[in-house]
């Protein structure tokens, strides 16, 4: 089921989208940060941390930021200087911390040599992000897959990885085709990504490396003992994004939140220094054949999900040029949007499914994510639960891809595993006794659905112009508060001294790489 809307308005909001995001990616192509260069590092295999916590990536990319500066990129310093200390990369990290190491940047036939070395080391990544693409698809033919659509999304996360894991399995064992460990509140915030298996999580388990290697493992036995294979979440956002991709990519997850804007809007993460990070991040993404999901969703938990609905469309938009031009698939853009219309508001419902079918008119070959409602939730769990009902009904009929499953007191506390049980059977109902309906149910041409998704198409293209007439286009539309009345500007917000303006003698072995996949993809 889709709209019958005119493709060349479709186009042009498309193409307006591209002229507004192609200043950011020349942007985030002229500078580094601390986070792309320490994904390098773990692409190459330096893990571990010091007594402390304090990761070695950290120090590394730290002692040669105070040596010679972040400009040049960390791969010629630090591979010239393996050379003298006995090629072993997490000894040179250790001698680093200790003050025993000085950096300088090679030149000549030494430049060439610590490149070629920098290649091979990041390579043996790289190759890992290979290794698991195909160890996911060879899975995937062995076992089978989840055997509808919409996959089923459920959340996990008790903060203890060993509590995460049989709640994740039971999960699994009761429909859900996606496990999303949500992540520990304030890790965004963080400049290092922590390491080993974690216990005492706030809200949320850590992302860390070990965390996604005991989870995935974990999924896998239940995903031969299902007999499908149940898909992995977690989130590529923050101070870290570019690293944790580099780490779900090697550990085989299958999804990541990934938004070009929200760690700008919700966490005030420096815009500069976002746009950056997102662009490698989603190159690693694209490389291991993981799907992103983007969080337009979050706009309609501050603004007004009928005033703010064309804020979706644009962010959906400018998301997908971003996402294409770092090398991702459609199949890979889980696109957001949510069912967060006031349900006092006469034909909300209608609303919602007018909303819904503009997304998946525009994007047809994109798995959308459709997030249940939450900012209209109160304590009265029965109207929820009927709530709940409503959007996973609007989920079927307009076909989307990922169905995050809706409990009755999301929002109000945190649900109870008996809620979860519940919101399972309601997802299980309606998918069972409507999941066909799209097949019968099509919107009038001059319809009130047809009519309100022409709308908000319009007023997308008409908010993309504006973007662009702005003499910093979306840099000046993120600071004046377009995106959920959220007013960021480009020169303040954390993180912003870990961004460095690349030099002539700039390179980094990862981004020459993987900017080939990038510009293949866009030929």
């Amino acid at each position: 089921m889709r709209l019958d809307l005119d493709p060349r308005t479709i186009a042009q909001a498309r193409a307006l989208a591209a002229k507004a995001g192609e200043p950011i990616v020349e942007m985030a192509t002229k500078h580094t940060t601390v986070a792309v260069e320490r994904a390098t590092l773990r692409l190459a295999g330096l893990a571990g941390a010091d007594p402390d916590g304090t990761p070695w990536v950290n120090h590394l990319v730290d002692a040669v930021r105070a040596d010679i500066g972040l400009e040049h990129g960390i791969a010629l310093p630090v591979w010239h200087a393996l050379a003298a200390h006995g090629n072993d990369l997490s000894r040179l990290a250790e001698e680093a911390a200790a003050g025993q190491v000085t950096f300088r940047l090679p030149e000549g036939a030494e430049a060439e040599l610590a490149a070629k070395h920098a290649r091979e080391a990041v390579g043996v990544g790289i190759a890992r992000l290979d290794a698991s693409r195909v160890a996911r698809e060879r899975m995937i033919a062995e076992i089978g897959d989840a055997p509808r659509k919409p996959w089923i999304y459920l959340i996990v996360a008790t903060g203890d990885i060993y509590e995460d894991i049989p709640q994740a399995q039971a999960a699994a064992r009761e429909g859900a085709d996606i496990i999303a460990v949500i992540r520990s509140t304030g890790q965004s915030l963080l400049d290092y990504v922590p390491e080993g298996a974690t216990r005492e999580g706030f809200a949320g388990t850590y992302a860390t490396q070990e965390n996604f290697r005991l989870m995935r493992a974990a999924l896998d036995e239940t995903s031969r003992e299902l007999g499908r294979y149940v898909r992995l979440t977690n989130y590529a956002s923050g101070l870290c994004m570019p690293e944790i991709a580099a780490l779900a990519g090697m550990e085989r997850l299958d999804m990541m939140l990934n938004d070009s804007m929200y760690g700008i809007l919700f966490r005030d993460i420096n815009p500069v220094r976002t746009f950056v990070d997102q662009r490698l991040s989603r190159q690693i993404h694209a490389r291991a054949g993981i799907i992103i999901n983007t969080g337009e969703d979050n706009y309609l938990t501050t603004a007004d999900a009928v005033e703010a609905a064309h804020t979706v469309t644009t962010s959906q938009l400018l998301n997908e040029y971003f996402a294409k031009e770092a090398g991702l698939e459609d199949w890979q853009l889980g696109l957001g949007h949510a069912f967060e219309i006031n349900p006092d508001v006469p034909d909300s419902f209608r609303l919602e499914l007018a909303h819904a079918l503009l997304a998946k008119t525009i994007f047809p070959d994109a798995p959308l994510k459709w997030m249940p409602p939450t900012r209209h939730m109160t304590g009265d769990i029965f109207k929820g639960y009927l709530l709940d009902g409503f959007f996973n009904l609007a989920g079927a009929m307009t076909d989307q891809g990922i169905l995050l499953v809706g409990m009755m007191t999301e929002a109000v506390v945190t649900p109870w595993l008996s809620d979860r049980d519940l919101a399972l059977q309601n997802v299980r109902y309606v998918m069972d006794a409507a999941g066909r309906l799209g097949e019968d149910f099509h919107p009038a041409p001059d319809g009130f659905i047809a009519n309100r998704a022409r709308e908000v198409l319009g007023e997308s293209i008409d908010l993309l112009g504006k973007i662009i007439d702005e003499p910093n286009g979306l840099l000046d539309a993120i600071a004046d508060g377009t995106f959920g009345l959220m007013k960021r500007p480009a020169g303040a917000g954390k993180g912003l001294e870990g961004v460095a303006e690349k030099s002539e003698a700039y390179y980094n072995p990862a981004s020459a790489e993987l900017d080939k996949q990038s510009l293949e993809g866009n030929e």
